[in-house]
């Protein structure tokens, strides 16, 4: 038997958990993760010219690169590298549409325009992600500067855990919005992936 030709996935680091365990359940050992700082989602302009340099040192190893990010407020930066160099992406906006689903999440984000998105790297990560990252702990006023438009926090988890159930519920005190949960796992972005792999197989 051939073995498959090894693939390359390029990611941002708040999907790495979800990707690492479908990697490792379909005993994918042909296929490597590497990641971007999730903390680059507080600076989306970084985020396209540190994905190409990526591409770069990886290119004459892999001849199959996937990435794993969706725009992710880089406006169009992103796609404009991976159409450089021939390369795909999640389908979607960013991590949300594509944790949750696009049709649910549209859903939820159309019954109210202000709502902020928690899935559960951020809700484990919100203190350095937000209230550090974005130097809200330090200088409380700076809440009302980026949250002012948002009235509600929707945590849409991937796992059923309390304890990031009550850090969600927590982050959302904090930034002074109404909470609600819902569960949507990770299988539309499980979905994707494994039809990439398989169509890199196929190839």
């Amino acid at each position: 038997m051939v073995a498959p030709q090894p693939i390359l996935i390029i990611a941002c680091g708040a999907l790495s958990k979800e990707i690492a365990t479908l990697v490792r359940v379909n005993r994918w050992e042909h296929v490597r993760l590497t990641c971007l700082d999730a903390e680059l989602h507080n600076r989306p302009e970084l985020i396209a010219p540190k994905l190409r340099a990526k591409i770069i040192n990886f290119r004459e190893f892999y001849e199959n690169i996937f990435v794993a990010y969706g725009d992710c407020g880089s406006g169009g930066e992103i796609d404009r590298v991976i159409l450089e160099f021939n390369i795909e992406r999640l389908p979607g906006v960013h991590c949300y549409s594509f944790l949750a689903g696009e049709d649910i999440f549209d859903e939820i984000a159309s019954e109210e325009l202000g709502t902020f998105f928690l899935t559960d790297f951020l809700a484990e990560h919100f203190d350095r992600l937000v209230m550090t990252g974005l130097k809200i702990g330090e200088y409380p006023e700076l809440r009302d500067q980026y949250f002012r438009h948002y009235t509600r926090l929707v945590y849409i988890s991937q796992t059923p855990d309390d304890r990031l159930l009550h850090l969600a519920e927590d982050a959302a005190n904090k930034l002074a919005l109404n909470f609600e949960h819902r569960p949507c796992g990770s299988g539309a972005l499980m979905s994707h992936l494994k039809a990439q792999i398989l169509k890199f197989a196929s190839s």
